[in-house]
């Protein structure tokens, strides 16, 4: 799929933000609930982040440039992180609401009628987080996927809040709706920090996961018949681009088109096992001592 499509998802999200904002605005306006409170705060969150989701992914799509050599894909670390920081922000603000309504509890209004809107608003944001996620797994796209585990997050939220305010309407216990509201604010920072921890690991150029560099180690395993041996391989991943370096060592006799032919054929092979990668390989004589001194990063 063209990246650029992916902006389309963001766009659902929006619009998703919008009816969920619209619908837990009108369920705290019926029942005065704090907790349907909070669960609104998150869902003006959710819009925040779906137009930075819209903004990043268009620019992550942009093809190489002349200072962005490698592409713009990284750029999508940007949004998730950006994100984990707007969630942290909404908690602070739900559980400052909270506590001075656990100070101070009132009473709830048409509480069932209420309860019922925000479940159909739950209803929307799951629906919409589970194709998100989908997506954003299928392409590497890890702003989608950022996106959809905050809506995830929403959903359990309003699970709790709806839990809440239907446990005051039973016991007349007004104090359970600050509480469940607390509740929701550590449950949301822990997801806030875990999008941060995510998108640090991304900007760090963590390595690719384990099963493609099995895949990628599998490939190379299927040349040590001819005599030929890898080492120094180095991967990484931009979100939806990966990129993958080694030394490939062959037989000093061996013609430079032989060699070149070889490594042609083994980056081609990666590439149709992984998709959106970029190999870049280094012909090397294994019978040359000077082959096995330059392994490490910083080549010597």
């Amino acid at each position: 799929m063209d990246r650029k499509l992916l902006t389309r998802y963001a766009w659902l999200s929006i619009i998703a933000a919008l009816i969920t904002i619209g619908l837990k605005s009108l369920a705290f306006y019926l029942t005065g609930s704090v907790g349907l409170l909070s669960d609104a705060i998150e869902s003006i969150v959710n819009l925040a982040a779906a137009i930075l989701a819209l903004i990043i992914l268009t620019i992550a799509a942009r093809p190489p440039d002349e200072e962005h050599l490698f592409g713009h894909s990284k750029a999508e670390y940007f949004a998730s992180g950006a994100e984990g920081v707007l969630i942290v922000l909404a908690a602070i603000s739900i559980g400052i609401t909270a506590v001075k309504r656990l100070i101070d509890p009132q009473p709830l209004e048409m509480a069932v009628i209420g309860l019922l809107v925000s479940a159909f608003a739950s209803l929307i944001n799951f629906s919409v987080s589970r194709l998100l996620l989908n997506i954003g797994k299928k392409y590497n796209s890890i702003t989608l996927e950022a996106d959809a585990k905050h809506l995830m997050t929403d959903v359990w939220t309003s699970s709790g809040v709806i839990l809440g305010v239907g446990a005051v309407a039973i016991t007349g216990l007004n104090w359970f709706d600050p509480v469940i509201a607390l509740a929701v604010a550590l449950n949301i920072v822990r997801s806030g920090f875990n999008l941060m921890r995510k998108s640090i690991h991304g900007l760090m150029d963590i390595a690719l996961p384990a099963h493609e560099l099995e895949i990628i180690t599998t490939i190379l395993d299927t040349y040590k018949d001819q005599g030929i041996q890898f080492h120094a391989l180095l991967t990484r991943q931009a979100a939806g681009r990966r990129f993958v370096s080694f030394h490939v060592l062959v037989p000093g006799e061996w013609t430079v088109n032989r060699g070149h032919n070889l490594l042609e054929q083994i980056e081609s092979n990666i590439c149709q096992k992984i998709n959106n990668t970029t190999v870049i390989t280094h012909l090397e004589p294994i019978d040359d001592d000077l082959s096995f001194k330059d392994i490490d990063l910083d080549r010597l």
